[in-house]
């Protein structure tokens, strides 16, 4: 179940360039300590175009050994070919990852028809060991996937939802009543949160215990079943679940049927972005509203308007590891420094 707000992580470097995992750690560790449901690892704000093969699967490995387990992680595996992006799939599945991250390929966006787009996510999520989820970013790739092949794509038994980052409130609509019909369920605990293998193996390494968890296609059920060392599960129905990537407009895309978001803003904001998703998942809209447009303006100004580096300077100044972002992307100037303190002056996570 990926309802809720997960975090795209940043790839924290050292002013040479190298990757800086002791922060990595420290940042995943401290995340794992927010209300957030789980983490991407390795998405477009972890600066994942940067990264060597290599560094991508040290990147993964690393953030999955400082994930708490009932954290639900995802690992963008997305590259412009379907063998490139199965190999490093394979590999988050070798490590523990729960949901594979497919950006749309874009390199060449004029013949990426919807027959181009149909054949990469079949391919992939037909030998895909882990459950798919697609991920439309047109302010990185220039390229917006068509309501009409995330209809068709929905049908897919291993592809679990999408992951729109194009801000388009009317469109979370659409393809939330064209998905509707779709009925899939999750493992949940009694608490209705989310249940990971690595939940699941914790459990069994303190209970001493091995028990199968029951699988996807178990239909809904209200009773809770014991699963290891006092922890229970039952079926919640989820659907096709379709997050979000634009913080400024988390509250009318929820309105709009989105059941989470992916959120560049919560790198710094954790806490702040949860706010909005709890008051509107209460069913109080006002207090929804409040908090949303509480975070707004340092979302358009951070995220949207500074990129990658405002948002790691961002990190900085809330007490998390930002640090430098990789060339050709600059740090910040003392102008743009200072206009991101302004901007979070309200916002301290």
């Amino acid at each position: 179940m990926l309802h809720g707000i997960l975090p795209p992580i940043t790839t924290p470097f050292y002013p040479d360039g190298r990757l800086y995992f002791t922060k990595l750690e420290h940042n995943v560790e401290r995340y794992s300590r927010t209300p957030v449901t789980g983490l991407v690892v390795l998405g477009s704000t972890g600066e994942v175009v940067m990264l060597s093969d290599e560094e991508r699967r040290d990147v993964l490995k690393a953030a999955h050994g400082a994930a708490a387990p009932s954290k639900v992680l995802l690992a963008g595996t997305g590259a412009e070919s379907v063998i490139e992006t199965l190999k490093l799939t394979d590999y988050a599945a070798e490590v523990g990852y729960d949901v594979a991250l497919v950006r749309t390929p874009h390199y060449y966006r004029g013949q990426m028809k919807p027959a181009n787009l149909l054949a990469f996510y079949r391919m992939v999520a037909d030998r895909s060991p882990l459950p798919v989820m697609l991920y439309n970013v047109p302010p990185c790739t220039a390229y917006d996937l068509p309501v009409e092949v995330v209809l068709e794509l929905a049908e897919h038994p291993n592809i679990i939802g999408l992951k729109e980052s194009g801000g388009d409130v009317e469109k979370v609509r659409r393809m939330v009543e064209g998905t509707r019909h779709i009925k899939r369920t999750a493992a949940v605990t009694e608490t209705f949160a989310a249940v990971t293998p690595r939940m699941v193996k914790a459990a069994e390494a303190e209970s001493g215990k091995l028990v199968q968890l029951s699988g996807v296609e178990v239909k809904p059920s209200s009773s809770a079943v014991s699963v290891v060392g006092g922890l229970k599960t039952r079926q919640k129905e989820v659907g096709f679940q379709i997050l979000v990537g634009a913080a400024q407009k988390l509250e009318p895309s929820l309105k709009a049927g989105a059941v989470g978001a992916v959120l560049g803003f919560a790198n710094p904001a954790p806490t702040a972005c949860y706010e909005i998703y709890a008051a509107w998942k209460e069913g109080d809209e006002a207090l929804a509203l409040e908090k949303q447009e509480r975070i707004t303006k340092a979302a358009l100004g951070i995220g949207v308007g500074l990129g990658v580096p405002g948002m790691k300077y961002a990190m900085d100044f809330n007490g998390y590891f930002g640090g430098m972002p990789r060339l050709p992307l600059l740090p910040l100037t003392g102008e743009q420094k200072l206009e991101v303190e302004n901007l979070l002056s309200g916002i301290r996570n």
